[in-house]
């Protein structure tokens, strides 16, 4: 055997933690040029309805700004996102110290583990929460709490009951991912006062609302108002679904600074690209975009679950861009049905859902092209 072989036996004895090693890789909805190599399918005729993206594309309004920056992208960017926590200030209305800004919120979630989690420590969240929870408690090495659903939904009574002396973190997702349920204003107060009282600051609560530019106008709360009233609130947003901004990867949280500064104290300097920052300024101020989006998704998710329901589909009613949808033992090949039709959905098995499905909402000659293939398929 030669001295380059023998070092390379040598580098398969390295070993990392145990909580590392038994991390399962998030595993990403199937891109598209994936599903066409392996299939043999035309790339432009496949649509994608698995990862909760926007179907509207990038706003113009962020298009414009891009374009704009392109030849200084050359220098690093600004690492404290000036403008665009100015911006992100003004529509709260809360200091810019008490924004945090990440690599998608993906990145903000993480960010909280790690800054607040070490081995020992606890993190409580629901069954059937985002997957993104149960990863960021175990790169950190802490200890799981999941806490059976309601139905498919957060059971905020047995969450705040699971609470131990370890624990320092809880996750709500809010609408959830991947079920697309919904917790009203009063609940998530009612909670957060427990908490408070019987935890003081011990127990931090991040309250997840990627989804929440999709809610009713009649369902939306103001949650930064509790910020203001619990230092132990962390709140997370992003710019990847309503916004359009998916492939730039930027978000933000809102926190009281205390914990705004432990969550930039494990941040990376540059952890929000220029691109991503110039074009969230811009998207924030595009009420049209926003608006159309809103509208978009409303009439989708309405044209889905009425075929749900045309089909005798069970579905779980949703509050997000997506739908959860119950198959029973034939969603596997289904799933696969779908694929070889051009069709890409998001199978959610991993997640404990072996009989769901995860659909996207597209446009609308997506979402009927979507109905068309499983109606097909169903009837074969």
């Amino acid at each position: 055997m030669s001295s380059l072989d023998n070092n390379e036996d040598q580098g398969h004895k390295f070993s990392a933690p145990i909580h590392v090693q038994e991390i399962a890789p998030y595993q990403a909805g199937k891109p598209i040029d994936e599903l066409a190599r392996e299939f043999g399918l035309n790339p432009d005729e496949i649509i994608k309805l698995a990862s909760n993206e926007n179907p509207l594309g990038v706003p113009e309004s962020a298009r414009k700004a891009i374009i704009e920056v392109v030849d200084g992208l050359a220098r690093y960017p600004d690492p404290n996102g000036f403008y665009l926590k100015s911006a992100l200030s003004e529509k709260y209305n809360v200091p810019s110290s008490w924004i945090t800004l990440g690599n998608g919120s993906n990145d903000l979630l993480e960010l909280a583990s790690l800054a607040l989690l070490t081995r020992g420590d606890a993190v409580v969240y629901s069954k059937y929460a985002f997957a993104v929870y149960h990863l960021a408690t175990q790169a950190r090495g802490a200890r799981h709490i999941v806490v059976p659903a309601d139905g498919y939904g957060h059971d905020l009574n047995a969450m705040f009951n699971a609470i131990d002396v370890e624990t320092r973190l809880v996750f709500i997702a809010n609408p959830n991912n991947p079920t697309g349920t919904f917790l009203s204003a009063d609940k998530i107060q009612s909670f957060l006062e427990k908490v408070k009282k019987e935890h003081g600051e011990r127990v931090a609560v991040v309250l997840d609302e990627a989804y929440t530019e999709y809610l009713d106008p009649e369902l939306r709360f103001d949650s930064v108002q509790w910020v203001r009233q619990f230092p132990n609130v962390v709140v997370t947003r992003t710019f990847s679904k309503a916004y359009g901004l998916a492939g730039l990867r930027i978000g933000f949280s809102i926190a009281q600074p205390h914990l705004t500064d432990l969550m930039n104290r494990v941040r990376q300097p540059f952890n929000v690209n220029t691109l991503g920052q110039v074009a969230a300024v811009a998207a924030l101020s595009d009420y049209d975009y926003l608006q159309k989006s809103y509208e978009m998704n409303k009439q989708g998710l309405e044209m889905l679950q009425q075929a749900f329901e045309k089909l005798g589909i069970e579905y779980e009613p949703s509050f997000g861009n997506f739908i959860l949808a119950n198959f029973g033992e034939k969603a596997s090949d289904i799933h696969m049905e779908l694929l070889r039709n051009g069709i890409i959905v998001r199978p959610v098995f991993s997640d404990g859902l072996p009989h769901c499905l995860r659909i996207s909402i597209g446009l609308p000659s997506e979402n009927q092209r979507f109905i068309d293939v499983l109606t097909k398929i169903l009837d074969a």
